[in-house]
């Protein structure tokens, strides 16, 4: 792909480099190839670097002539990307480059994620190490790995691997804020042994496919009042009940950090019947589009005849139990901050569902600034799934971050920022996990703050980065590192 789409762009450094990391597939859990062009760029600028057993990577930047003596400073990001494509794009995260578009003041992907969040804090960090209008002091570039998927990178490190008092990270979205706090979470997972039953002789196989939604981060974007296709799908359940029909084949959603935009189910009718389904599936959408038309107006929905047979379906008391559970399980905003306004406090996410081997897996996720918050609505999750016989497993935990208004980079950066804008910033939390929350943990007493470029509709096709918010990005950042000398 040419790199035209980035031409003219400011600052030119950061651009460039976040051009070549779009050209490198990243998924979380397969980051190597990004790895070895971390590994070329500690090269390329002659680097001190190190690497750990997770695949964590920390590059040593020395100081700008003249301010040796001042403190070391950590620019932290993560190398790993959310992998979510819109159903008729044709592309392969593994081996494919992000397809760069600019649209009226934004780059944006063609039908896939972009992976802005967080390839634009990586390029910041490479763009200020080879940048020399960049003043600085000692600085380590710390690159974490497998951040979307579980945070596994930060979970990892180990003590020593960095040695700063003072961390910038460089993966909040909304340009203007300053971060200083943010939700922890976990996942809850319910499996069930799929009990069959006979297909009904004589009917047809038809897909029944739920799309078209808007999906978004299952924290950032929980409080917009998006569909969730899953939720969709077991509404549509209940409805076609007034005629005899079967589900062989169910899946929805991608991530468990992701509201779930698709959901799919092969359903057996007889053919004598498909009037009617289309009939109720039709009346359904135009009740779901009155629900949605305004925070998720895209809805799709679709009921096709498939080229190939089924001989067996889901049980009638199987398919009533799942989904009953689908409408029963709790998703969306549990409860509001009542100290910050509009700052979601709790939340949980019905994510996926998977049939593979013989049983259907339903992956949930639960955020809470508080630790007995958090617990409690994945308490909920869990009594559904017992009441309904699953197996139950958790996981994924991790941290809250508590915010530190007294904290001095905090201080320091609504400083610079007020003497290059003219105005104040806002100071926030976040209704999502950040890596801060376990380096804080891992490394007591680094002083931190999360800050980042405007960038909409991360984890979804639709995410986009602000053109001239990277460059407000970036001076700002070079603003802070060249206060940081003097303090």
């Amino acid at each position: 792909m040419s790199d035209t789409v980035i031409k003219g762009l400011r600052p030119e450094m950061l651009w460039r480099r976040f051009y070549e990391i779009s050209q490198i597939p990243r998924p979380s859990k397969k980051e190597g190839k990004i790895l070895q062009y971390l590994r070329n760029i500690a090269k390329e600028l002659s680097l001190k670097m190190r690497e750990d057993s997770a695949g964590n990577i920390v590059m040593s930047v020395k100081a700008t002539p003249g301010y040796e003596n001042a403190k070391t400073v950590v620019l932290q990001s993560h190398v790993d990307m959310v992998c979510e494509k819109n159903k008729e794009t044709d592309h392969d995260f593994t081996n494919d480059p992000i397809k760069l578009v600019r649209d009226n003041g934004w780059i944006k992907a063609e039908g896939t994620t972009l992976g802005s969040d967080n390839g634009i804090g990586v390029a910041a960090s490479i763009a200020v190490a080879s940048d020399k209008d960049v003043a600085h002091g000692p600085l380590e570039l710390l690159f974490t790995v497998d951040e979307e998927t579980g945070l596994t990178g930060a979970n990892n490190l180990r003590p020593g691997f960095i040695t700063g008092k003072t961390l910038l990270n460089l993966d909040s979205e909304e340009g203007g804020s300053f971060y200083v706090g943010c939700s922890g979470g976990q996942d809850t997972v319910g499996v069930f042994k799929i009990e069959e039953m006979n297909a009904s002789s004589g009917f047809g196989a038809y897909e029944l496919l739920i799309g078209g939604l808007k999906g978004g981060h299952s924290g950032l974007d929980i409080h917009l009042g998006r569909a969730n296709a899953i939720k969709l799908l077991g509404r549509l359940f209940k409805k076609l009940e007034g005629i005899h029909y079967q589900v062989a084949e169910i899946s929805g959603g991608s991530r468990r950090n992701v509201i779930p935009r698709e959901a799919e189910a092969t359903i057996l009718l007889n053919p004598s019947d498909e009037e009617a389904a289309q009939e109720i599936i039709s009346n359904f959408f135009e009740e779901a589009l009155m629900e949605y038309k305004k925070n998720d107006g895209g809805l799709k929905i679709e009921l096709k005849k498939k080229g190939e047979s089924f001989n067996k379906a889901f049980s009638k008391e199987f398919l009533a139990k799942i989904g009953n559970v689908i409408l029963a399980l709790p998703h969306g905003v549990i409860a509001m901050s009542p100290d910050i306004p509009d700052l979601v406090e709790t939340s949980t996410n019905l994510a996926t569902i998977i049939m593979e081997q013989g049983k259907i897996k339903i992956e949930t996720s639960q955020r809470s600034s508080l630790v007995g918050a958090k617990a409690y609505i994945a308490s909920i999750v869990e009594s559904l799934f017992k009441l309904a016989d699953a197996e139950i497993s958790s996981g994924g935990g991790y941290p809250g971050w508590k915010p530190n208004l007294n904290s001095e980079i905090l201080r320091i950066s609504i400083e610079v920022y007020k003497k290059l804008f003219k105005k104040e910033p806002e100071v926030k939390a976040v209704h999502a996990g950040l890596e801060c929350a376990i380096l804080g943990d891992k490394y007591p007493g680094l002083d931190m703050v999360s800050l980042g470029p405007t960038i909409q509709g991360a984890h979804s096709p639709d995410e986009r980065v602000n053109i001239h918010e990277v460059e407000r990005f970036y001076n700002l950042l070079k603003g802070i590192l060249l206060e940081l000398t003097a303090s």
